[in-house]
């Protein structure tokens, strides 16, 4: 999630003192790709960081205080500045000038070693599962829409690889039909709330769309037999509250923090 990607049912990824848990905030699971003190984050369903930023002990911490732990990895794109981009860098396929970062080729066996060793160093640290960015990429809209099959394939090899890790898919919904076997929840973003990069607003998605949307999920939700996560931004209390209420009757685990993912959400006001 780099950190948020606009797909077929859309329009056109600082510390806090205290107990940072979802009693205070009301989402049920934590996205942060930022550093943090983990003694501040417990009793999440899913708690989704960044690998690179914690050792053993930290990664064993947040496992006891939370029920599900997974890392972050991207199968169609590395950031420039990944520890891994060097080993891959000769083998990308164009940049996304956004987020300076290269699609990856899946074509290529190299890619897919280099990926499957960074979900094996992952779980040596004891994390319970990868989450899985950039599967848009692959959809009919995506830059390598080309490669869809291969993505799909490269699903299919991990989960064989790990039979007893768990993997949520973010976004590529039009994948479902090939990928729920290989996964066992799919992350979806900005379902009630909206933002535009260009004016960098943060607001409420037009109820007609969040009607259709929300109906989308719960057509596939049934359909596939998955589960679904939202991720919302907001950035204010009030647009925080006016997210959860339109959320409340839904049965469904949600994130709501801050577009770039980076800090651990503070809603004071």
């Amino acid at each position: 999630m780099q950190p948020i990607k606009f797909f077929l049912w859309l329009l056109p990824s600082v510390l806090i003192p205290g107990t940072f848990s979802k009693n205070e905030d009301k989402s049920t699971v934590l996205f942060c790709y930022g550093k943090f003190n983990t003694a501040l984050v417990k009793n999440y369903n899913q708690v989704i960081i960044e690998p690179f930023h914690f050792n053993l002990t930290e990664i064993k911490q947040l496992k006891k205080d939370n029920k599900q732990v997974l890392a972050y990895i991207s199968l169609g794109e590395v950031n420039s500045q990944a520890k891994h981009y060097k080993k891959l860098k000769n083998i990308t396929l164009g940049k996304n000038n956004n987020w300076d970062s290269h699609y990856l080729d899946l074509k290529s066996e190299k890619t897919k070693e280099v990926l499957l060793q960074l979900m094996t160093e992952a779980f040596d640290k004891g994390f319970d599962g990868m989450f899985l960015d950039n599967l848009d990429n692959f959809t009919q809209f995506g830059p390598q829409k080309e490669d869809k099959k291969e993505a799909i394939e490269f699903l299919k090899i991990i989960a064989a690889k790990f039979p007893n890790k768990v993997f949520y898919q973010n976004a590529g919904l039009e994948l479902l039909e090939n990928t729920h076997k290989y996964i066992d929840g799919v992350v979806v973003e900005s379902v009630a709330s909206s933002y535009t990069f260009k004016d960098k607003k943060y607001g409420l998605r037009n109820k007609q769309e969040f009607d259709t949307y929300i109906n989308r999920i719960d057509s596939l939700k049934t359909k596939y037999n998955t589960k679904f996560i939202l991720v919302e931004y907001a950035d204010t209390k009030a647009l925080y509250d006016k997210i959860a209420l339109r959320l409340a009757k839904y049965k469904l685990d949600y994130f709501i923090g801050k577009i770039d993912l980076q800090t651990l959400p503070n809603y004071k006001k």
